[in-house]
């Protein structure tokens, strides 16, 4: 069986005030499907939810939607310092490369 990578990530809108956090083990095409609109009735399209701001890679998918849950329930200010550690300018990492 091959392992398929996943991701858990951080989406956020132009003005950095509403956080979206999900999981896939295909990060590109999520990711793309957010900037899309791919699913008109989302909550991500309905609040222009779509600027990568921080993900994590797992080796299983079972390990990410344990990640996707801890961070659900943490806190807003516990997203906020992820992103800050590892993107402090809270640049949109689809614009540079991307896994």
């Amino acid at each position: 069986m091959m392992t398929q990578h996943a991701y858990i990530y951080i989406l956020t809108n132009k003005t950095n005030s509403v956080l979206y956090v999900g999981v896939t083990s295909d990060l590109s095409k999520r990711i793309q499907q957010h900037k899309e609109g791919y699913f008109r009735n989302s909550f991500t399209s309905r609040y222009k939810v779509t600027k990568l701001v921080y993900y994590e890679e797992f080796l299983n998918i079972q390990d990410a939607i344990s990640r996707e849950k801890q961070l659900k329930a943490g806190s807003r200010q516990k997203k906020i310092d992820l992103i800050n550690q590892r993107n402090p300018n809270w640049q949109d990492l689809m614009d540079k490369q991307h896994p």
